[in-house]
């Protein structure tokens, strides 16, 4: 007889039902760690703190929405690029993060490159971009992306103009291949003001456990921040073309910043709900010559909480 859940008994579809409810604690712990800045008033551009149940509803069910999109995407072989850019701190990992949390890894990928290598400073320049672009049935997240070489590598004097020249004059006719090749592509912009990267910096430099995200980089984009605005505007000037479009979002609230971009990736993306066959447990094989082996007491992790 399989093991049915509808006839299991009360205390074990509880005790499932508070299992489910612990797999959202990693969402609190993270909506910890936002209302510290939640709390913080007087920054121009914050609004007033969005309810945490409203959020947390919300958010749930946008999560619900992306499993859909998944199944979709896997089941019609789709294959959808997303790119985050933005400023240093704007909250580009922290929307990753909630995209890809309740997702099959296997599914929605993440590609963050780092540096590039000597050998990659010699290929054509987005050759190395193009080894993690989807297969059929899948959704690749880009936590930057080639843009790299009208940001931070034009600002920061690791490129000739030349090379950036070049660069705009090849991205548009490069994202208009990916898209006739049916890629679907989208492209965010993560937007916060002066102040409130000035705080989000501050944070970091306090809290013992985010050090490691400000990097001897990130602190020179504070004394270049005009160069980076400068930058930014010529970006989005020269390559927001009808077949990828720029969606800026405004992200000073990284909460409305989180639901208002999944809300709106959804809307880009037609999907259904597709049938899936139920899922029945089988009964358990057992066999009567079966003892188990005891665990010798040294190789236990210590129990202490």
């Amino acid at each position: 007889m399989s093991e049915d859940l509808s006839a299991a008994p009360a205390a074990l579809v509880e005790m499932i039902r508070r299992e489910i409810m612990d797999s959202y604690d990693e969402e609190l712990e993270q909506d910890l760690e936002d209302g510290r800045l939640d709390s913080i008033e007087g920054i121009p551009g914050r609004h007033k703190e969005l309810d945490r149940r409203f959020y947390f509803r919300e958010l749930l069910r946008l999560q619900h929405e992306l499993v859909r999109l998944q199944d979709w995407v896997q089941h019609h072989k789709l294959r959808v690029v997303v790119i985050f850019e933005g400023r240093d701190s704007a909250g580009k990992g922290g929307v990753i993060k909630r995209i890809t949390q309740r997702l099959n890894p296997r599914v929605c990928r993440v590609a963050a490159l780092p540096a590039p290598s000597e050998r990659e400073r010699t290929q054509w320049y987005f050759q190395r971009y193009v080894s993690h672009l989807p297969a059929a049935g899948e959704i690749v997240l880009f936590d930057r992306s080639w843009y790299n070489r009208a940001g931070v590598e034009r600002v920061m004097g690791f490129c000739t103009e030349g090379d950036v020249e070049e660069f705009f004059r090849s991205v548009p006719e490069f994202e208009r291949m990916l898209v006739r090749s049916g890629i679907v592509l989208l492209k965010y912009w993560f937007s916060i003001t002066d102040e409130e990267q000035a705080l989000r910096f501050n944070m970091r430099i306090m809290d013992p456990l985010k050090q490691w995200k400000l990097s001897p980089m990130d602190v020179e984009s504070r004394r270049r921040w005009e160069d980076y605005t400068r930058a930014k505007e010529d970006m989005l000037a020269r390559t927001h073309i009808p077949e990828a479009p720029w969606w800026v979002v405004e992200a000073v609230d990284k909460k409305r910043a989180r639901l208002n971009c999944i809300r709106h990736l959804l809307e880009q993306v037609p999907y259904g709900d597709i049938e899936h066959d139920p899922v029945h447990l089988p009964a358990r094989v057992r066999h009567a010559d079966y003892i188990r082996a005891p665990i010798p007491a040294e190789m236990h992790v210590p129990d202490r909480y």
